[in-house]
């Protein structure tokens, strides 16, 4: 029986926010966040941490995930994010049909989100979907010291802009076969999008740690 099971990659070794994957957000670490949105969820069968940094591995079996083990060869700074994730598909037994990415730098996820991404996957019966958010900002090029607007007029509102978006990074399906061809997101895939401030959560320094902590106390996940 095919199976459906969702993958958090983590690496140690943050430069900007040194172990911020481990750090306690709202009383729980960062990586903990995303593990336990993936278990309250009865479609999904298992759910993997793929790591190199063995106090990551403590804090993801205490959370109830399954840990894979990642090469050096596959836990540096350039290395794709697909490729720890096939990494963890040629590792495990059994038949898997979907992967569920979620990366622990969001930790932050509307509630009802990948349950109503879930049905949308299968019942559009695409190959991968990921979700996305409009972006409201005037964007431009720098050229020869000038600035030269990309997506408006000088003077337009920004709320008369013309429709763009951006891959928000809250959580990504994709069929393994995908992932084994090494891709996650097709020309086929699904953007869902998503209106919520979560969206604009992505951890990286500590000021966006702050940022979450003030959303998980406005939003009481």
């Amino acid at each position: 029986m095919s199976k459906t099971i969702a993958i958090i990659p983590v690496r140690g070794g943050s430069r900007r926010l040194p172990g911020k994957n481990i750090k306690l957000l709202g009383g729980i670490p960062l990586l903990a966040h995303s593990i336990l949105y993936a278990k309250r969820h009865d479609f999904i069968n298992e759910v993997y941490v793929s790591t190199d940094d063995e106090a990551i591995k403590q804090v993801a079996l205490q959370y109830g995930a399954l840990v894979i083990d990642r090469p050096q060869s596959l836990s540096g700074d350039l290395e794709p994010t697909v490729s720890a994730l096939k990494h963890v598909l040629e590792s495990i037994d059994g038949v898997v049909e979907n992967v569920i990415l979620l990366q622990a730098t969001n930790p932050l996820r509307p509630q009802n989100l990948l349950k109503e991404a879930f049905t949308i996957f299968q019942e559009k019966q695409v190959d991968s979907l990921f979700t996305v958010s409009r972006s409201y900002h005037k964007l431009g090029k720098i050229a020869n010291n000038a600035f030269i607007p990309y997506n408006y007029e000088v003077g337009q509102r920004s709320q008369d802009l013309e429709p763009l978006y951006y891959e928000n990074g809250l959580l990504y399906i994709t069929k393994s076969s995908v992932i084994l061809n090494n891709e996650i997101i097709t020309n086929e895939s699904f953007p869902l999008e998503v209106k919520h401030p979560f969206a604009s959560v992505d951890i990286d320094t500590q000021e966006d740690f702050d940022y979450a902590e003030y959303l998980l106390g406005k939003f009481k996940v």
